[in-house]
C-alpha cells in the first residue's frame, strides 16, 4: 500500500434500490396502506460510501450495477462526490422493499435476489479492485452476494486486497461470512446470532463472545465488532474490549444501522481514533440512523448530538 494512500474503497456485489414504505400497524395477509415512501440508492457498501463522504473522506465505490437502471446510483455518486468504479452488468439492479411500521417500531425487509454476473464480470471486478487497492487506505466489502455467485466470492476479493497489503473490512452474513473469516480480513462485524452460527453453538454471555472473538483474532483478524441489536455492540481487539450501549431513541427504521457502524469505524480508524473512541462514534452514528426512514443521515449533526449519551464500558475479561 502506498503510505500516502487516503482513498477508502467500498465494494457492493448486490446493491439495491431501497423502497422504504411507512405502513402503520402493518399486518401480513391484509390490505396495508402506505402513508409515505421514498426510494434510495442502497446496498451496504453504497450506504457506507455515502456516510464516508459525510466525514469528508475521499471514497471510490465499486461492485456490480445493473445497466438498465443505474440512474439513482449515478445521481447519488455525482451529488455526493463518490468516484464511480462499478462494473455494469446486464439487467436491472434489484429493488429491496422496506416496510416501516411506526407503531411496532419494526422493519420488514422483502429482498429480491438480484442480477447474475458472469465469470467474466467477476474477473473484471477483481481487476478493478486490484487497481483500486494499489492506492487505497482501506477497502470495505459489504453486503450479500448475488444468488448465482459462490459464497467464496467475498473471500476471494479479500485475498485480492490483502495481496496489496491493504486493510480490508467485511460485513456480510451466512456462508459468505464463514468463507470470508477464513480469508483473514482486518475487521468483521457479525451479530451475535451470526457468530454463534459460525461456531456451531450459541453464545449467550459477553464473556463467551469476547473469548470466541479473541480466538478468531489469534487467526489474523484485528478487530471484531459483534452487534447485540438494540442492546449495543461489543468491540474486541487482542488486548482490549468494550461494550457500547446506545442511548434510547425513537426507532423509525433499522435500515442502514449496521452500515453506519462499519462506515463510522472506518472513518474513525482513518482519523487515528482509539478503539474506545471509535466505539463511541460508531454507536452514536448507528443510533442516529435508526431515527429516520432512509439508509443515511442528512448530516452528522444528529449523531454528534447524542454521542455523549453513548455508554462505553471497558471489559476486563
Amino acid at each position: 500500500m502506498n503510505a500516502q494512500a487516503t482513498t477508502l474503497v467500498t465494494v457492493t456485489l448486490n446493491p439495491a434500490i431501497d423502497l422504504s414504505c411507512t405502513v402503520a400497524d402493518f399486518t401480513p395477509g391484509q390490505v396495508n396502506r402506505v402513508s409515505a415512501s421514498q426510494s434510495d440508492a442502497g446496498g451496504k457498501g453504497v450506504n457506507i460510501a455515502r456516510l464516508l463522504r459525510q466525514f469528508a473522506l475521499p471514497v471510490t465505490a465499486t461492485g456490480f450495477l445493473g445497466q438498465a437502471n443505474p440512474h439513482l446510483f449515478q445521481k447519488l455518486f455525482s451529488e455526493s462526490g463518490i468516484n464511480d468504479a462499478f462494473v455494469r452488468v446486464p439487467g436491472e439492479t434489484r429493488t429491496g422493499i422496506k416496510i416501516l411500521d411506526p407503531l411496532s417500531q419494526e422493519t420488514t425487509d422483502i429482498n429480491f435476489p438480484g442480477f447474475s454476473p458472469t465469470a467474466d464480470h467477476l474477473q473484471e471486478l477483481h481487476n478493478v479492485l486490484e487497481r483500486l487497492a494499489a492506492t487505497a487506505a482501506t477497502v470495505i466489502i459489504a453486503g450479500s452476494v448475488p444468488g448465482a455467485m459462490e459464497p467464496a466470492t467475498i473471500a476471494q476479493l479479500v485475498q485480492t486486497v490483502k495481496a496489496q497489503g491493504v486493510p480490508v473490512y467485511v460485513d456480510t452474513s451466512g456462508p459468505a461470512l464463514q468463507q470470508a473469516i477464513g480469508a483473514g480480513p482486518t475487521l468483521i462485524k457479525p451479530n451475535q446470532e451470526e457468530l454463534s452460527a459460525f461456531l456451531g453453538r450459541p453464545l449467550t454471555t459477553q464473556r463467551e463472545i469476547v473469548a470466541e472473538a479473541r480466538r478468531l483474532i489469534e487467526q489474523g483478524i484485528t478487530t471484531i465488532v459483534v452487534s447485540l441489536g438494540a442492546a449495543g455492540a461489543l468491540f474486541v481487539q487482542r488486548d482490549q474490549a468494550y461494550m457500547a450501549v446506545p442511548p434510547r431513541v425513537k426507532v423509525i427504521s433499522t435500515v442502514g444501522a449496521g452500515d453506519a457502524m462499519v462506515g463510522s469505524l472506518a472513518a474513525g480508524f482513518r482519523q487515528g481514533l482509539s478503539l474506545h473512541d471509535c466505539a463511541r462514534l460508531a454507536t452514536a452514528v448507528s443510533a442516529a440512523v435508526v431515527t429516520q426512514a432512509g439508509p443515511g443521515l442528512a448530516s452528522l449533526a444528529a449523531a454528534k448530538a447524542i454521542e455523549d449519551q453513548v455508554e462505553i464500558h471497558r471489559l476486563t475479561f
